[in-house]
């Protein structure tokens, strides 16, 4: 299948320090991340270092391929990752993490290369993106992402249990306006929300086509070479958090 590309940004108010930590600790990131219930790290290769990550218990690998400082404090951390199950959403990938100080708080955005084998592109651009607002919430009130998630899920049953029970008691009209609200209103402040987050760089930061992304060499590098996808029970790599799908 082609390849795709993603792009997911969202604002968080916190020190950059913290942000990378969250995001750089597999443990932390882990806890965040909906696309990955386990990352660890495994034996640095040529001097990168490299991961393995499972969720549903479908493995990958990956290695973490350079992270840079930038003028002005910034910070950007590039990854390659993939997986030979035949199950997993995603062959193969490449792309990055980055930090952008801003006066309130951190740009933290992702873009990613990838080529899909069963899920669709909307799903895993829904998938960052909540896990993104998740970590912005974890971040800022202290919310941990165990939390959210178990509001998330109340928050649901609870639509979803208002729209059966007007089609089932309700007129037809009435039923579908009761439907169209639980479907169209915005999640809770505190619950996690895809619809929260950018799906495209900000009009200043887009480029014409063409004009060369300003990445270091390493992230260049992963994304014009296909993830290292040993099989996925081999000891190869999926973790560098920093630069996970985000």
């Amino acid at each position: 299948m082609r390849r795709r590309q993603l792009y997911i940004e969202t604002r968080i108010r916190a020190d950059l320090e913290d942000v990378w930590q969250a995001t750089q600790d597999p443990s932390r990131h882990q806890r965040w991340d909906l696309r990955f219930g386990r990352i660890e790290y495994l034996t640095p290769r040529d001097g990168r270092q490299a991961f393995r990550y499972a969720t549903l218990g479908i493995s990958g690998v990956g290695v973490s391929t350079g992270n840079r400082h930038g003028p002005g404090g910034g910070r950007t951390s590039a990854l390659r990752f993939g997986s030979r199950h035949p199950l997993s959403p995603i062959r193969a990938g490449s792309g990055y993490w980055r930090y952008l100080p801003v006066a309130d708080g951190v740009r933290f955005l992702t873009s990613y290369d990838y080529r899909p084998r069963v899920l669709p592109g909307w799903a895993m651009w829904w998938a960052t993106a909540w896990s993104f607002d998740r970590l912005r919430l974890w971040l800022e009130t202290g919310r941990t992402p165990e939390r959210s998630l178990r509001q998330a899920l109340a928050e649901a049953g609870a639509r979803a249990a208002s729209a059966l029970l007007a089609a089932a008691l309700l007129p037809p009209l009435p039923a579908t306006a009761v439907l169209a609200a639980a479907l169209a209103l915005p999640p809770l402040p505190g619950t996690p929300a895809a619809r929260r987050c950018l799906h495209r760089p900000p009009e200043r930061d887009r480029r014409p086509m063409g004009a060369p992304c300003p990445r270091s060499s390493s992230a260049r590098s992963a994304a014009s070479s296909p993830a290292s996808t040993p099989s996925s029970s081999a000891g190869s790599a999926s973790g560098s958090t920093a630069a996970k799908p985000a």
